[in-house]
């Protein structure tokens, strides 16, 4: 892909994951680590767009590494850092150095934050200990625990219910939690979806996804059909569900050459969502929902629409920019670099 794009270096330390400010199109934060997170300090990087280029704006450095962050839904200068050692650190922009708030009760390596969309007042965490907590910004000690079992990557808030909770794991699983049912009930779980199963249809022709279980790394939920999740993992196969009928899933998009690391649907297009992957490319797909139907089985084969290949080292964080036109995303690699680029130029066929 050859299509201009903004890029600023993060040297000394490798990027885990980027995120856009909900609140302005001209920030941006990043999550990363020294010595690619095998050991070292981590930088939360927060970043401002202007006639310039990419500036820093502020810095915060932690005693361990940083594998994800979340912008706050009610304080534009505040966002929380997923570090190394368990801690998830609440930073305000316009206090230097120090966190503002400290939470600290995973076991392991708190490998992904997530604010809650709706009621914006609880956060979610998920940690290498198999658990999913979650928090109120104003109190130090968790509000829930939620067992997963085994080492939890990936967790998100369902976009319409503030009370329905999700999480991805080594066990090639996506779990769905209900706060709203009694915790005796499994502990608030009400789906366990096998995401590696194939379901009892055919699958289209030319399209065999492994299926052997695999560690499932990320997800995301639609943002214009909130029974839909997308899910990436070390099989290369990204797929979507439907969870009011979790028999298998609803699309398939193939075509990473290694693990799919982090994913994202668009907030602007039902249809269209963005992979990074260790092969070291994004990719722009659509899931086929929007395209006639032309095989006979019900799961739809999913269109790559285009790549971006301009990082050197794995791909591990992306996210779309909520404003403007409605396809700029940002993507960060192991090759200490930061990109904002417009997918829309990979769906024209210019990229």
């Amino acid at each position: 892909m050859e299509a201009p794009m903004l890029e600023f270096r993060t040297a000394g330390f490798n990027p885990y994951a980027v995120k856009y400010s909900p609140y302005y199109d001209s920030r941006i934060a990043v999550a990363s680590a020294a010595n690619y997170g095998i050991v070292g300090n981590g930088r939360l990087f927060c970043l401002g767009l202007g006639p310039q280029g990419i500036q820093v704006e502020r810095t915060f450095d932690t005693n361990d590494a940083q594998y994800d962050i979340a912008w706050s839904e009610i304080n534009e200068n505040q966002l929380l850092a997923a570090c190394g050692d368990g801690s998830i650190k609440l930073y305000d922009t316009n206090v230097p150095d120090f966190p503002v708030m400290n939470f600290h009760e995973h076991k392991r390596e708190t490998f992904s934050v997530a604010w809650s969309p709706v009621t914006k007042d609880t956060f979610a965490s998920s940690s290498w200990d198999g658990t999913v907590k979650i928090w109120s910004p104003a109190r130090k000690d968790s509000i829930k625990t939620l067992p997963i079992g085994n080492c939890t990557y990936s967790t998100s808030y369902c976009p319409s219910n503030p009370h329905i909770i999700s999480a991805v794991s080594t066990d090639s699983h996506l779990r769905i939690f209900d706060l709203r049912t009694p915790v005796s009930a499994q502990y608030h779980l009400i789906n366990k979806i096998p995401v590696h199963t194939p379901g009892p249809v055919p699958l289209p022709p030319g399209l065999a996804p492994p299926a052997m279980p695999a560690e499932v790394l990320t997800h995301d939920w639609n943002k214009y059909n909130d029974s839909v999740i997308a899910t990436g993992g070390v099989d290369r196969a990204i797929r979507t569900f439907d969870i009011r009928n979790p028999t298998g899933p609803t699309s398939i998009m193939m075509g990473h050459n290694y693990a799919v690391r982090r994913l994202a649907w668009s907030p602007h297009a039902r249809d269209i969502l963005i992979s990074a992957s260790y092969d070291m490319t994004v990719r722009l797909w659509t899931d086929g929902s929007t395209m006639a139907q032309e095989a006979p089985s019900p799961i739809k084969p999913g269109v790559q629409l285009g790549v971006m290949n301009r990082h050197t080292e794995f791909a591990v964080g992306l996210d779309w920019c909520l404003f403007g036109v409605g396809g700029w995303v940002a993507t960060v690699g192991w090759d200490e670099r930061v990109l904002l680029w417009d997918a829309n130029q990979l769906i024209r066929g210019r990229g």
